[in-house]
């Protein structure tokens, strides 16, 4: 019997082979904005890996949207153009769908490279600017505050991603994730820790979720209807008072109801003051708890290491797909060894063929899209 890890299913209207999915992870190493060789080298291996969608990281809608001056974009002609020449490059050598995630940092952009510390930088010094977020409360104390957005800012921020998702749509990019977790824009709009506003984004839940749902109808309105839309969520930010599961539910059903394509569950990133449950699966009970009250695809993720985990997570329904990021980092022939393990079947490039050991012959799907 093939193991669940290893059956398709669709999301929306894309077919993918398997439940494993490569989370957008930030490189970085963006020249403003503009993808650069390391995308090419980065995204190109991640593609021959056997997952099911390959997802390209957290890309900056405008620039002040950037985390870091090194950040991905896809606000401009010249971004798109770099990152169209990447695609070309990995897709020569792999016919993996792949999706893009588009965000806005909002009061946690302008900071340094991770190697570098990663601490703010103010907009008076190189490789800064000023920061936007729903209201001027800095992230942490003694961090320049961001600018409350006004309703130009507001509008700014939609057409933003309406238009990175034309580009997208441009570049034949499979799906587009919309990104309202981890403490960014859209989560700091949900967030009573970090929404103050007295207007129709601010004080009820119905006016906190409006930013996030406005944008992700924008998104949809923008790209392909026969190409999926999904968002990526914080479950809770593990602060008492701040955003929780309850009031995930309930923008889960609502973009359910506009035609959302997949639910991605993570958690956090909002404020210091997280009290973070670390282990193996900590975040899969949040998942779980979005897929037993919605019809909508949910994907789980966070420290899925183990492969009878992944395929414990599938198997009993808490979720739909499993993502895997530093996982995957580490060990990019994860699905492979997965497969292996758990007894399914990967695709592999035509090359690498000749690399499936004696015990696991059926291990390689024989139709590698590699070119020769």
């Amino acid at each position: 019997m093939t193991p669940r890890l290893f059956t398709p299913f669709d999301a929306g209207r894309l077919r993918l082979a398997n439940r494993i999915v490569i989370a957008p992870m930030c490189q970085y190493s963006a020249v403003d904005g503009c993808m650069s060789d390391w995308h090419v080298i980065h995204l190109g291996h991640l593609a021959l890996s056997g997952a099911a969608l390959l997802t390209i990281e957290a890309t900056a809608v405008v620039p002040e949207g950037r985390i870091t001056y090194g950040d991905v974009g896809l606000w401009s002609d010249e971004t798109e153009a770099a990152m169209a020449r990447t695609l070309e490059a990995v897709r020569r050598w792999s016919d993996m769908p792949i999706a893009i995630q588009l965000a806005h940092a909002g009061r946690k952009a302008s900071t340094d490279l991770p190697w570098k510390g990663g601490r703010q930088i103010a907009p008076e010094h190189e490789h800064g600017w000023q920061t936007v977020a729903p209201s001027a409360v800095a992230f942490e104390a003694g961090e320049n505050a961001p600018v409350a957005l006004d309703r130009e800012g507001i509008e700014r921020v939609r057409s933003g991603f309406a238009e990175a998702a034309r580009r997208a749509a441009r570049l034949g990019l499979d799906a587009v994730q919309v990104h309202a977790a981890h403490g960014y824009l859209l989560h700091q709009f949900r967030s009573p820790l970090s929404n103050r506003r007295e207007d129709e984004y601010g004080g009820s839940l119905e006016n906190r979720m409006r930013l996030t749902l406005e944008v992700f109808d924008a998104v949809r309105d923008a790209f392909p209807a026969d190409r999926p839309v999904t968002v990526r969520v914080s479950g809770t930010d593990w602060v008492e008072g701040g955003w929780d599961i309850e009031q995930t539910i309930a923008l889960a059903r609502a973009l359910e109801a506009r035609g959302c394509d997949a639910i991605h569950v993570s958690s956090g990133g909002l404020d210091p003051r997280q009290q973070i449950p670390v282990g193996p699966s900590y975040q899969v009970p949040l998942a779980r708890a979005v897929k037993q009250v919605t019809g909508l695809p949910v994907i789980a993720v966070g420290m899925i290491t183990d492969f009878e985990q992944a395929e414990a997570i599938i198997g009993t329904e808490d979720a739909d797909f499993v993502a895997l990021a530093r996982t995957i980092l580490y060990d990019p022939r994860w699905p492979w060894h997965a497969a292996a393990h758990l007894g399914g079947r990967v695709q592999a490039p035509n090359q690498y063929l000749r690399s499936q050991p004696r015990q696991y012959r059926s291990l390689f799907d024989m139709n590698g899209s590699a070119e020769t």
